[in-house]
């Protein structure tokens, strides 16, 4: 027995086999001789024992090769993270030696010039790390402890001995940033490493068990998403995180879990450990943390996937011989297989016997749910009947495949001396209309492979929410509630939810379908056991099929469940459709040469026109038409007519207040991250502004119009009263004309007129909109934008090299009049790429020109595009998207872009009749309206009397009902009151109460605040309800304007009603409008 490495200690290094010193006390010289005794005996006492009891040596030996291989193991990943905290420490002295300048040793910021260092944030991590320190111990012996020790009877006496996390910090080694993927998020690549002291035990004392680790490693590149970004503090709605790829993990245990260091252990154990991270933060599981609420973080948490890959793999070519003959003499064959992964989805190919050529002609279909990051690889093995021998590797971008819809190449294998493989890669857009279906399904029966899977047409995306008072197991327990998902031959399970029958699981589910119109869907809650049925619901496809944009979000009542029992789901079906530009025509060409070498991995036809071998490949046709972001012209444009505001403050007093004054009044109006600011009125407490202003904003949650009033003076202006604006009641109403009541000051309001404009692609109602925004002025003098242009610049081609020779970066500006914007500047190509969106206020489309200007780094000129936008006008839809050629370049350079003109449709505008319609007198051109402005108001526009030919009318109610279909709510908004009966001498106090019937239980009963002594109150209060489309239209909404009465008081309490069923009204689109109350009857 190899008693010297059983006195080795691995965690004392040397000093611990050094003799004893001489100058030690006697004591001491004894227990250390005593120790070394017992540590010889107890290696000699497994041999003395399997001779006393007649044991084979065979288990000696077994004994003995499972003590070494953990031995080995042990000091492997000692030596590794001691090898991993020395390099983090030392990464500079690293990077800049020769013997480390290869790729593969070098830190992300060296070999990818867009990731960037962040000392600084390792700083703060590293002075911040004693107090995680200190949070986790906290967070271990509080909370997770009894918790664990509630759990099971044997484990009450569990406890924390340790919890140490070390000096050793968790380092960033770089950091990338995507912004030109969607404007409205923020994305970042943190490349982590993490090697750390870290040291935590565990002691069960009724066991006399001990168990902990000390020290791991931790690396891998972590994707955040900072998504929405929303116009208020913190900017951000919510943060998304999760590994694009499983990181890479090392843990030195100690104690008893010494034992998973054991050969065959130690990697079960690993992989246990990180299933367990995967199940939570690798792809396509995310963890997102919400920062405001309301937000829809099933959405965030499981998004919609990018698209899909359908992968051909069809042959190989020159791979290596593994089975050699005489040990190397004679050359054989290879029984070659490949092993395809994207993210968790792997594929196998089946083998092909003796063959270094192999052709497999296998196709197979990859859900994308992160583009760039996620890659496709492809590993090459020789089937053997003991360990299989490896042929080589190859990744491939799917950034790339999207960018080029069609990838059909050969690429080298690497890291073996020869070798190719050709694939051929598609990239599948998700359509949200099922128009195509029939073409997607007759298309695919053309496809022929040898897997057993035929093409899909569709996927199916499911996202299991909650349930609802599910039946009582026996005894009147509560279940246990788990479902079953099944498209016909596949089954998913979702998680458990012990002990409740109104279970939440937030689990999310993907299908791919063959043919919708033949398919159902079969949903079974259980049981946890499996055996005991709580429900069931079959949709058809079909019913899918049929609905706005292919998608059921909605509650649905079990089939043998209980009466009350539903389950609430969210079915997205989209067709996969691969574009008919991107389509090429005959597979590439074999290499020829031998391709030898280490390869170029992840080269696709786009990057590398010649095949492994050298030969020319036929490229596939350049796309005709621009293949955008789904979201691309989604912007709408607000308009802000700023008319008036009463009663004021006056701030500029005189004679220490005893003089009353005036204010010099102006208004700061800030939405989107852009701030306006009104010409300022000399000494008046009732300003008339008359100013507009225009934005364009996109579609966010969260987003607030902020107006805020200051007095100018020479030194600091006085403050005068602000007020806030949901960006969403605007969008809902779309048009809003009303005074609001000034906030955080005694007196003051003002008069807006807010119009979200509709976006038309109707040419006749552009004249109309011209004739009447030349009628409009305004102090400011803004001219009221008639259209917006969003233009998506896509790519360029043949453009000419530098002077030098070289090829240029280009980045491309686009101007519109005053306004510009620039793209990235893409890498040395004549054939540059950008991807990139833009938009533009126009004024008269039949004036004004749109302008392209191509140049190297912004310096040297490499043509230019002149685009009167009277060209976009005569296009079918108003929308340009073609190649055009470029001026001042070469003949054959020509840029790709689409230009979208939407006519901005004002309900304001008016409509002239044309001359010899019927109606017309002949006296000239008549105005009418071609809409009823029945919800303005009109309080303090001329002075009439407001009134209506009822007698019985007490006053009127200005309300905003409609349905969000985004967040599947009712919403009813209560703007003002006007002209209401006045109930004593003093007016009345009033406020408004309401239900919705039928409600027995009064839990959709809301009342507003009371507005003191105003007989045209302004509330502007929003109420939301939970309710379906459906189960909304079923109610009746009974409202009463109140007076605010005290208990002894004689006053009249209830001044109006109104009784109004909501099926009469088009929830989807949203009314505003004032109703009539009715007075109390005598």
């Amino acid at each position: 027995m190899p008693t010297a490495d059983a006195e080795a200690d691995m965690n004392r290094g040397t000093a611990a086999a050094a003799p004893a010193s001489p100058n030690q006390p006697p004591g001491e010289r004894a227990v250390s001789a005593l120790w070394s005794f017992g540590k010889c005996l107890g290696a000699l006492l497994p041999v003395y024992l399997a001779g006393y009891y007649g044991f084979s040596i065979t288990v000696i030996l077994f004994g003995l090769m499972i003590y070494m291989g953990w031995k080995h193991s042990r000091l492997e990943k000692v030596m590794r993270l001691k090898s991993a905290v020395y390099l983090l420490e030392n990464e500079r002295e690293f990077t800049a030696e020769k013997v480390f300048r290869t790729k593969r040793d070098l830190p992300p910021w060296v070999n990818f010039p867009d990731v960037e260092k962040v000392e600084w944030l390792n700083k703060i991590v590293q002075q911040a790390w004693p107090f995680v320190g200190q949070y986790l111990e906290k967070l271990l012996v509080e909370t997770i402890a009894p918790a664990i020790r509630t759990s099971s009877i044997h484990l009450q006496t569990l406890s924390f001995t340790k919890v140490n996390l070390g000096d050793k910090a968790l380092k960033v080694l770089g950091v990338k940033a995507h912004t030109e993927q969607d404007k409205r998020q923020v994305m970042l690549d943190l490349y982590l490493s993490y090697a750390g002291d870290v040291e935590i035990n565990v002691e069960i004392k009724k066991y006399f068990c001990k168990a902990g680790v000390k020290g791991i490693q931790l690396h891998g590149k972590l994707r955040v998403i900072l998504e929405p970004l929303i116009g208020d503090v913190p900017l951000v709605g919510a943060i998304t995180m999760f590994f694009i790829r499983r990181p890479k993990l090392d843990i030195n245990w100690t104690g008893l879990t010494n034992l998973l260091d054991i050969p065959g252990l130690n990697s079960m154990s690993d992989t246990m450990i990180m299933d367990a991270i995967a199940s939570h933060l690798v792809l396509p599981n995310r963890l997102t943390v919400p920062l405001v609420a309301d937000l829809h973080v099933a959405q965030l948490r499981s998004p919609l996937p990018r698209g899909v890959v359908r992968i051909h793999l069809l042959e190989a070519e020159e791979l290596t011989a593994k089975d050699t003959v005489i040990k190397g003499l004679i050359d054989g064959k290879s029984d070659p297989y490949a092993v395809l992964r994207v993210g968790t989805q792997i594929f196998t190919s089946h083998h092909v016997d003796s063959n270094l050529n192999p052709q497999w002609r296998e196709m197979y279909e990859v859900i994308v749910h992160e583009v760039p990051g996620q890659e496709l690889e492809v590993e090459v093995f020789d089937k053997d009947p003991d360990q299989d021998d490896f042929l080589g590797r190859v990744k491939v971008d799917l950034d790339i495949v999207k960018k080029a819809r069609v990838v059909d190449d050969w690429f080298n294998l690497k890291d073996v001396p020869s070798g190719s493989v050709h694939l051929r890669l598609e990239w599948l857009s998700l359509l949200s209309s099922a128009e195509r279906l029939s073409e997607v399904i007759q298309t695919n029966q053309n496809l022929t492979s040898k897997t057993a899977d035929p093409p899909s047409a569709a996927i199916l995306a499911i996202y299991l929410d909650q349930a609802h008072e599910l039946p009582m197991r026996k005894g009147n327990k509560d279940p246990s509630p788990m479902v079953q998902i099944s498209i016909q031959d596949t089954t998913k399970e979702s998680k458990t939810c012990y002990g409740t029958n109104s279970p939440v699981w937030e689990d999310a589910f993907t299908f791919f379908i063959q043919d919708p119109r033949k398919q159902d869907i079969d949903i079974q809650v259980k049981d946890d056991d499996r055996a005991l049925s709580l429900g069931s619901l079959t949709i058809p496809l079909t019913r899918l099929l049929a609905t706005h944009e292919l998608t059921m979000d909605q509650w649905f009542q079990l089939e043998n469940s209980g009466s009350a029992s539903r389950i609430y789901i969210k079915f997205v079906l989209r067709v996969l459709w691969l574009s008919e530009d991107a389509t090429p025509t005959t597979p590439s060409p074999r290499p020829s040469g031998s391709g030898s070498g280490t390869g170029h991995g992840g080269i696709t036809s786009e990057l590398n026109p010649m095949g492994p071998g050298g030969l020319d490949k036929p490229q596939p046709a350049r796309p005709q038409h621009t293949t955008p972001d789904p979201d691309f012209a989604s912007e709408g444009v607000l308009r802000i007519h700023l008319v008036e505001a009463q009663n004021l403050i006056a701030k500029d007093n005189f004679m220490g207040g005893m003089v009353k004054g005036k204010s010099d009044p102006y208004v700061k109006i800030r939405v989107g991250g852009i701030t306006f600011r009104s010409h300022t009125i000399k000494e008046n407490l009732n300003p008339i502004w008359n100013e507009l202003y225009e934005v364009i904003l996109t579609q966010l949650p969260g987003q607030e119009i902020q107006f805020e009033l200051f007095d100018k003076d020479i030194d600091q202006d006085d403050f005068l009263g602000r007020f806030k604006l949901n960006l969403r009641d605007v969008i809902t109403a779309h048009f809003i004309d009303t005074w609001y009541t000034l906030n955080d000051v005694k007196s003051g309001r003002v008069h807006l007129v807010l119009e979200w404009l509709p976006r038309v692609s109707d040419l006749p109602r552009l004249e109309q909109i011209l004739q009447y925004q030349s009628q409009k002025s305004y102090q400011n003098k803004v001219v009221p934008s008639t259209a917006v242009l969003f233009v998506y610049v896509e790519r360029a081609h043949g453009l000419p090299l530098k002077k030098s020779g070289k090829e240029p970066k280009v980045g491309a500006e686009i101007i519109l009049k005053s306004v510009s914007y620039r793209t990235k500047i893409c890498e040395r190509s004549t054939s540059p790429r950008w991807d990139e969106a833009f938009y533009f206020l126009v004024r008269d489309p039949r004036d004004e020109t749109l302008t392209v200007k191509l140049s190297h780094s912004w310096g040297q000129a490499l043509g230019s595009l002149t685009l009167p936008l009277r060209e976009v006008l005569v296009e079918p839809g108003l929308v340009l998207d073609s190649w055009l050629t470029l001026d001042g370049a070469l003949p054959e350079s020509q840029i790709l872009l689409r230009a979208t003109l939407k006519i901005l449709d004002t309900q304001l505008a008016l409509c002239r009749k044309a001359p010899g319609d019927e109606g017309n007198d002949g006296s000239g051109e008549e105005l009418v309206p071609n809409w009823i402005p029945s919800h303005l108001d009109l309080r303090h526009r001329g002075g009439f009397p407001i009134g209506g030919d009822n007698a019985n009318t007490a006053g009127q109610v200005k309300l905003t009902i409609g349905y969000s279909m985004g967040e599947n709510r009712l919403f009813i908004t209560v703007h003002a009151c006007r002209a209401l009966a006045a109930c004593s001498k003093d007016g009345a106090d009033p406020y408004v109460s309401f239900i919705l019937l039928p409600d027995k239980k009064a839990t959709t009963k809301r009342r507003t605040a009371t507005k003191k002594r105003d007989l045209n109150p302004e509330f502007s209060e929003r109420f939301d309800f939970d309710f379906s489309l459906e189960e909304s239209m079923q109610r009746r909404l009974d409202l009463s304007v109140k007076n605010n009465v005290s208990f002894m008081s004689r006053e009249r309490e209830l001044i109006g009603k109104l009784l109004l069923d909501l099926d009469q009204i088009d929830l989807k689109t949203g009314v505003t409008q004032w109703y009539d109350l009715v007075a109390e009857a005598n």
